[in-house]
């Protein structure tokens, strides 16, 4: 009987040992150290991948889409339906599923793909109201939006539903609204995206993309400058 107590209590004594060695070597040493490497070697990175505006201030992430929406008029009000600002570039949906709910703030707790077939019905309609608006929000007096150019990404969430990128073909597609909504020449703002299209990495992975928010800052300082 001591014998079997005390076996029991030498191996609860070892794996306690083991417990507290493993979680400060895997939960305190190893982070810090990983920490340590980043925040040394790629700090930008380490740090969010903050992007700044022209003060200096954080305004937001370059791996996390925003909105650019008009203040609600009742900001208690939370069944009332956003409003896209449209001075500035809009980014794609965000109809990402958490939590049982869909995403359409790009909030960072609600993240996920809409896991709905090409034949859902929500889904369907979804696409043919975000067309609709598309054409109708990015048509101007001189500039008529076909629904066969507006493309997929203008229409349809990513996998995270957090994406900040879009293409340069929907970015242009903006162009004449934006330099209408802004006062300034078609030209001036078309320069705009192509000085903001990132090409594929190392030329050949991926394709070229647009980060939304890097795009709606030079637009700002481009309209107070």
């Amino acid at each position: 009987m001591n014998n079997s107590v005390g076996n029991a209590g030498r191996l609860l004594w070892a794996g306690l040992r083991a417990l507290l060695v493993l979680t400060l070597v895997c939960g305190v040493l190893y982070p810090l150290a990983l920490t340590g490497v980043a925040r040394l070697a790629l700090p930008g990175k380490a740090d969010g991948s903050e992007i700044k505006d022209g003060t200096g201030r954080v305004v937001g992430s370059a791996l996390v889409g925003q909105t650019y929406n008009l203040p609600k008029k009742n900001p208690d009000d939370a069944g009332e339906a956003a409003v896209p600002d449209l001075r500035w570039f809009q980014p794609r949906p965000s109809n990402g599923l958490g939590s049982n709910s869909v995403n359409t703030r790009y909030a960072i707790i609600l993240s996920g793909a809409t896991n709905r077939s090409g034949d859902n019905a929500d889904l369907i309609r979804w696409v043919k109201d975000a067309k609709a608006a598309v054409v109708k929000d990015n048509s101007t007096a001189d500039f008529k939006v076909r629904p066969e150019d507006v493309p997929a990404e203008a229409v349809t969430s990513s996998g995270s539903g957090l994406d900040p990128h879009i293409s340069p073909e929907y970015a242009k597609l903006q162009v004449h609204r934006v330099a209408e909504r802004n006062h300034l020449t078609v030209a001036q703002v078309d320069k705009l995206v192509a000085d903001h299209t990132d090409a594929r990495i190392l030329g050949f992975i991926g394709e070229p993309r647009v980060n939304v928010l890097r795009l709606n800052i030079a637009l700002r300082e481009l309209t107070q400058g």
